[in-house]
């Protein structure tokens, strides 16, 4: 009996120690990607994906006409560029332009009776946002980043601070970035001069079928191009400061 006492006295604080011992605390960095993720989609998401599937859901889902699909789903980036200039005194770009390129389809979709003229106007929406993307980057803001930034980073904390360190410290992080803005700008505003070209000189049964592949071609020859001469060599780029910042 006494030796059973004692083993159980000798047990007793052992167990009340390990009970009362806390537990290790969870690497906060892992709980920053997936919230971090949401946060810096959702301009992308508000600003771009819901106009434009807004748009498509409103004209082929409910059978909306043009005009009336076009400025219903411009009332998402008309208030973002709104509450952008009085809230946070500052203009929404991404915002801005999607609501301009909207504006300009609205006046487009006037235009009818001339087929080959019709098939150029398809071809509009792509300069508008060609041409605002390179003078974003001639103005030292280069529109593209909003998408980029996401992509890079991956809503990472840590990947985030390492992005600002890079784009204020970094000139070759900031010509990366142009670059980025300056591939797609011009990739789309040269789709819209071919499609233009193409609309006045091939025949018209060619152009309604052709207009597309030359849309889905330079999505992906922007997409080839910009990931090889910016986005990967700006991740790159991060990846080695956080080597860095670990040694």
């Amino acid at each position: 009996m006494s030796i059973t006492a004692t083993e159980s006295s000798v047990e007793a604080p052992a167990a009340t120690t390990a009970a009362a011992a806390p537990a290790a605390p969870a690497d906060p960095a892992v709980g920053d990607v997936g919230s971090g993720v949401r946060p810096s989609f959702l301009p992308l998401i508000l600003d771009v994906a819901v106009p434009m599937g807004s748009y498509y859901l409103l004209k082929s889902g409910f059978g909306m006409s043009t005009v009336a699909a076009l400025g219903w789903s411009s009332v998402v980036p008309a208030m973002r560029t709104v509450w952008g200039v009085v809230k946070e005194r500052r203009f929404n770009g991404l915002a801005g332009l999607i609501l301009f390129v909207n504006v300009v389809g609205l006046l487009l979709s006037l235009v009818a009776g001339d087929p080959r003229l019709m098939l150029a106007k398809d071809s509009g929406v792509s300069s508008v946002v060609g041409i605002g993307i390179l003078v974003s980057v001639m103005l030292g803001k280069p529109m593209m980043t909003t998408a980029l930034k996401p992509f890079i980073t991956k809503g990472d904390a840590v990947k985030t601070a390492a992005w600002e360190r890079l784009l204020s410290g970094s000139e070759r992080f900031r010509k990366f970035e142009r670059t980025f803005s300056l591939v797609w700008g011009v990739a789309l505003f040269g789709e819209c001069l071919v499609r233009i070209v193409g609309a006045y000189t091939l025949p018209i049964d060619t152009m309604v079928w052709l207009g597309t592949v030359i849309m889905i071609s330079t999505i992906a020859l922007a997409m080839l191009f910009s990931g090889a001469l910016a986005a990967g060599p700006m991740e790159k780029m991060v990846e080695d400061e956080l080597a860095a910042r670990a040694r």
